[in-house]
């Protein structure tokens, strides 16, 4: 038997494809990768799951309209629908910053130029901090920005911007969840 034929037996084809096997199996049975939000199975000296931390999360009035509209989505993504726990172990701090800026001046007459989109970017500061020790657990800071158009009418404009308020908001806290995701699952 030449060589290309015993590379093309069925018996090599056969002992290569074990080999194969052999080598998914040990590489899968060394993976210890796990979901971010998964709540598995509580074992002794293993911390809960990240949604289960999460959801241990109390976060503190704030006192602007767009930064209580990251508020309630926080509370909402955190809990699953129901509200804050009475006593929870963490306790956060949440600040957010709005700007509005003007993106683009264009041509609309020869007399006057007037800004026709705008750009609104919202900042969070979080800090979480625990309860009993009064340690800070985690920190950090995300930004959003969200366009909007503003046409000569001026109702029209601040509803615009309203609306790209709401948006950045709901994007806001969505990047905020993972952050604080991350950051409870690292300890």
């Amino acid at each position: 038997m030449s060589l290309p034929e015993a590379r093309n037996s069925p018996r090599s084809l056969r002992v290569a494809a074990r080999l194969a096997l052999l080598a998914t199996l040990a590489l899968a049975s060394a993976c210890t990768v796990r979901p971010l939000y998964s709540d598995g199975p509580a074992q002794a000296g293993v911390e809960a799951g990240t949604a289960t931390q999460l959801a241990s999360i109390n976060i503190k009035p704030v006192n602007t309209r767009y930064g209580q509209e990251v508020r309630n989505h926080l509370i909402f993504m955190f809990n699953g629908g129901a509200g804050q726990q009475a006593a929870a172990p963490y306790t956060m701090d949440l600040a957010v910053t709005a700007l509005s800026e003007s993106a683009l001046l264009a041509a609309v007459t020869n007399k006057d130029d007037e800004p026709t989109t705008g750009t609104m970017t919202l900042t969070g500061i979080y800090v979480i901090t625990d309860i009993k020790t009064g340690k800070r657990i985690a920190s950090g800071k995300r930004n959003v920005s969200a366009s909007f158009d503003r046409p000569r009418q001026e109702f029209a404009t601040l509803r615009a911007q309203r609306d790209a308020e709401n948006r950045a908001a709901r994007e806001l806290a969505e990047l905020l969840r993972l952050a604080i995701a991350q950051d409870m699952s690292k300890g």
